[in-house]
C-alpha cells in the first residue's frame, strides 16, 4: 500500500481527492495545508507520493518542492488549474513527475499516479547514470594526469605509464583511479 501526503490549503476541496485516494488502495498518512514545512514533513513521514493541489502554484511552493526533492526526492503530483506553459515547465523543473489541470476522475486517479512514479523511477536512474558518468570522466582526467607525471618522470610512453598505473594499483588493491588520485596529489606537494 503507498504511503501518500497531500498538500492542500482547501480541506473542502481535497476530501473527495482523499476518498478516491483511499477508494483505490492508497494510505493518506498526512494532510499539510502549504507546502512550507514540506521537506520535513517529507524527512519524518517517508511518504512514497507527494500529491498537491493549488490553483496555481506559487514560487515559494516550487522553491520548497525544490529543496525536498533535492533532500528527500520522491514522486510528486501537482492538481492545479493553471495551465500556462511557464507554470508547466517550471513545476516539471522543481521536481514534479505529472502536472495535471483541472481535477481527475476516480477512474484516472490509478494511472496518474501510476506515471507520475514510473517518470520519478525514470528520473532517477537518468541521475545515478549521469553522475556515474561524471564521477568515471572525472576520474578518467586524473588518470591522464597521472599518466603524464609518470612518462614525464620516467621518460616512457603513454602505453607503458597506464600499464605501470594498472600493475600498482592490482598490487595495492586499489582502484587505477584512487591510485591516479593519489600520485597527482603527491605530485602537487613535491611541486
Amino acid at each position: 500500500m503507498l504511503r501518500v501526503m497531500i498538500v492542500d490549503g482547501d480541506l473542502e476541496r481535497t476530501k473527495p481527492l482523499k476518498q478516491s485516494l483511499i477508494d483505490n488502495g492508497y494510505q493518506v498518512i498526512a494532510h499539510l495545508k502549504d507546502t512550507v514545512n514540506l521537506n520535513d514533513a517529507c524527512c519524518k513521514l517517508q511518504p512514497d507520493i507527494v500529491i498537491i493541489d493549488t490553483d496555481s502554484p506559487s514560487r515559494d511552493t516550487l522553491e520548497n518542492i525544490c529543496v525536498m526533492t533535492m533532500n528527500e526526492p520522491r514522486p510528486i503530483m501537482m492538481f492545479t488549474h493553471d495551465g500556462d506553459k511557464e507554470q508547466i515547465k517550471l513545476a516539471t523543473q522543481a521536481g514534479v513527475c505529472a502536472y495535471v489541470v483541472g481535477g481527475i476522475p476516480n477512474e484516472r486517479l490509478q494511472p496518474v499516479i501510476d506515471a507520475a512514479i514510473a517518470r520519478f523511477e525514470e528520473f532517477k536512474h537518468l541521475r545515478k547514470a549521469l553522475s556515474e558518468a561524471n564521477i568515471k570522466l572525472s576520474e578518467r582526467k586524473v588518470i591522464e594526469r597521472a599518466k603524464g607525471l609518470l612518462m614525464k618522470q620516467r621518460k616512457i610512453d603513454e602505453n607503458e605509464a597506464y600499464s605501470m598505473l594498472r600493475t600498482m594499483a592490482m598490487q595495492k588493491n586499489m582502484r587505477i583511479g584512487t591510485l591516479s588520485k593519489q600520485i597527482v596529489q603527491a605530485a602537487a606537494l613535491l611541486l
